[in-house]
């Protein structure tokens, strides 16, 4: 099997003058874009990059990030990316776990990168000529990464190629390193899954009959290269000659200006959560006639899907242009797992979440708590086999071993950690969790790693983290914590200071809740459940300081309802919403409320560096007087 950047080289010299790649104003050919990527992996292969070396990417989105994504794998390594948004904290233990020796980067995410001992590689700085090379510094690169006990049988018993020497062309093997993503970890540390070039070219070939992606697409970059989501719409888009639109951080959030994006662009390929793509239907509802958008399909991934929602879409588009397809899948069994068309009949059972069959070289397993296959229609934890399953995870052999495990007949599972049920005709649908697990706009959270974070802190005696739908699939983190000692002062300050600092945005806690102890089950467990209800009907928000208007009317009338859909009370109108727990979900629903109040169509994109009630308060006074 061939490598992905084998297979992108091919697509480059068939037809180098087509567009590859586009951001903004931006054009990329496939021709220009190859070059570009080998400059750079000659720049690698001098420090010592090639086969199974992991080499970190650090890159904000645009054109750039591409061009060292391919670089990276050209030299022969794999690719670890490391979002540039991320904490500074989070920054450098994803530098200091991965081990790379070096970090392919864009010199405005310079900053994150302060004191790594990685050897920084700027894309920004091409050599002058195709034939350049960067100083000869030379890094030692680290020995090809382990993980041979955690390989499927067909990665065979030899070791990887040596790394290749400097400026040597790189022999790199389907079964070498593709990338490697990290998820959120139960144990309160994040895990790198190892992926396979081989694990993700199959994917594409097994869907093909499914899809039948052509040069002709337009695909859409929506989803940070740290959401396995990426792989799929990168490689959908490089591997079959189509264009990858980068879009832009702001307008993932504002679901308007995606909407135009998506028209203006002609994209035919779209790929969102099922909470992303609820935002886009309603924005699309407000236009009177409906959208001559270009789309052939739409598909979901990254956590569940209510077919309900897709009631008002199907109404005013049907289900055939576009096409709507539920994809169930993991960051360990490389991005997708199963294939299901979403019909309008399918609005008939809305309790439903169907995600269809396996694709076509992975088995489903449904076990009981005694490790025994359910029959149709008794539910059961998810197992997976096939050809997706990941090497495993970097340098956690144990945790590799719990995680993939094997049958009495040698097969190879991935254990999901979720529940389904097989339906009549051989269809699965899923039910949900086995575990606390969360998944918070496709992101894989663990509530462990959030509470042990928080405990960190000297006057925290006791955290559970638990979740709220607050409508529209607005997924919130609550954090409920029981103080060491009185008085317990700003805790709820110092405990949002510390998730910023420690914690990606998504993992962080939308509302800090102090509570005199935590309820237990009769098992002995935290009640999730009762403490959901004390937010509610017991102590509810701890108060910011700060202006809280009362002096303008347009600012008083911005602020009630950010208190509404937030579910707190006074908020500081000149603080962040974003600060105060709103997240990209709530963010629209202010928004929308706001226009629909004052009869206005703002997109947030407004709001250039601070999205404080007082800043909106100041665009809609604009608006109102223009």
């Amino acid at each position: 099997m061939r490598c992905l950047h084998e297979i992108f080289e091919d697509r480059a010299h068939t037809a180098p003058a087509r567009i590859a790649v586009s951001a903004g104003s931006e054009r990329l050919t496939y021709g220009g874009l190859d070059a570009r990527a080998d400059r750079l992996a000659l720049r690698l292969r001098d420090l010592g990059v090639g086969p199974d070396v992991l080499v970190g990417l650090c890159a904000t989105r645009g054109i750039e990030l591409i061009v060292g994504l391919l670089g990276i794998l050209k030299a022969g390594g794999a690719y670890v990316p490391i979002d540039p948004s991320y904490p500074a904290k989070r920054v450098d233990f994803l530098l200091e776990d991965s081990g790379v020796p070096a970090v392919v980067a864009t010199r405005d995410a310079a900053g994150r990168l302060a004191g790594s001992p990685a050897k920084v590689v700027w894309i920004d700085d091409e050599p002058a000529g195709a034939d350049s090379r960067s100083p000869a510094t030379r890094v030692d690169a680290p020995p090809p990464v382990a993980g041979a006990e955690s390989r499927s049988p067909a990665a065979g018993a030899d070791s990887p190629p040596p790394a290749a020497g400097a400026g040597s062309p790189a022999v790199v093997a389907d079964h070498n390193l593709a990338y490697v993503i990290y998820t959120s970890g139960s144990t309160g540390t994040p895990k790198g899954v190892l992926v396979e070039h081989r694990n993700a070219v199959r994917l594409f070939e097994q869907t093909r009959p499914w899809f039948g992606f052509d040069d002709s697409d337009v695909w859409t970059l929506f989803h940070s290269a740290s959401f396995d989501f990426s792989v799929w719409e990168i490689w959908g888009a490089l591997l079959h000659g189509g264009r990858l639109v980068i879009v832009p951080a702001e307008v993932t959030r504002s679901p308007e200006e995606f909407h135009t994006l998506l028209l203006e662009e002609g994209v035919t390929v779209l790929n969102q959560t099922p909470s992303a793509f609820r935002q886009l239907v309603t924005a699309d509802a407000r236009r009177q006639e409906p959208s001559r958008f270009r789309l052939r399909h739409v598909i979901f991934g990254g956590e569940r899907l209510d077919v309900e929602a897709l009631e008002p879409w199907i109404s005013r588009y049907g289900d055939e242009h576009p096409r709507l397809v539920n994809m169930y899948g993991i960051t360990e069994t490389t991005v997708h797992v199963t294939y299901r068309r979403i019909l309008a009949e399918d609005l008939k059972q809305p309790e439903s979440s169907p995600i269809g069959v396996p694709i076509p070289d992975l088995r489903l397993y449904l076990l009981d708590d005694a490790g025994a296959e359910t029959v149709e229609g008794e539910p059961g934890h998810l197992y997976v086999s096939g050809a997706g399953l990941a090497r495993g995870y970097l340098n956690r052999p144990e945790l590799t071993e719990e995680r993939f495990p094997p049958r009495e007949d040698g097969t190879r599972l991935y254990d999901s950690g979720d529940r389904a049920v097989r339906l009549p005709g051989g269809e699965f649908a899923y039910l949900g969790r086995s575990d606390d697990q969360i998944k918070v706009r496709g992101f894989r959270v663990e509530p462990r790693e959030i509470e042990l974070c928080l405990l960190e802190h000297p006057r925290a005696g006791a955290v559970v983290v638990t979740h709220r739908d607050y409508g529209q699939s607005d997924v919130r983190l609550l954090a409920f914590v029981v103080p060491s000692a009185e008085p317990y002062g700003n805790l709820v300050g110092e405990l949002a200071e510390r998730a910023g600092a420690e914690l990606p945005a998504h993992a962080r806690p939308s509302a800090y809740h102090i509570v005199s102890e935590i309820p237990l089950t009769p098992q002995g467990k935290a009640d999730r459940g009762a403490l959901n209800d004390l937010a509610v009907a017991e102590l509810g928000e701890v108060a910011e300081p700060g202006k809280t208007g009362g002096s303008d009317p347009v600012e008083d009338v911005v602020l009630r309802i950010a208190e509404d859909v937030l579910a707190r009370g006074a908020i500081p109108a000149e603080k962040d919403l974003f600060d105060l727990g709103a997240t990209s979900l709530a963010f629209t629903r202010i928004i929308a409320q706001v226009n629909e109040h004052f009869g206005l169509s703002l997109t947030g994109g407004e709001l250039e560096d601070l999205a404080s009630v007082e800043c909106l308060a100041a665009c809609v006074r604009d608006r109102l007087t223009d």
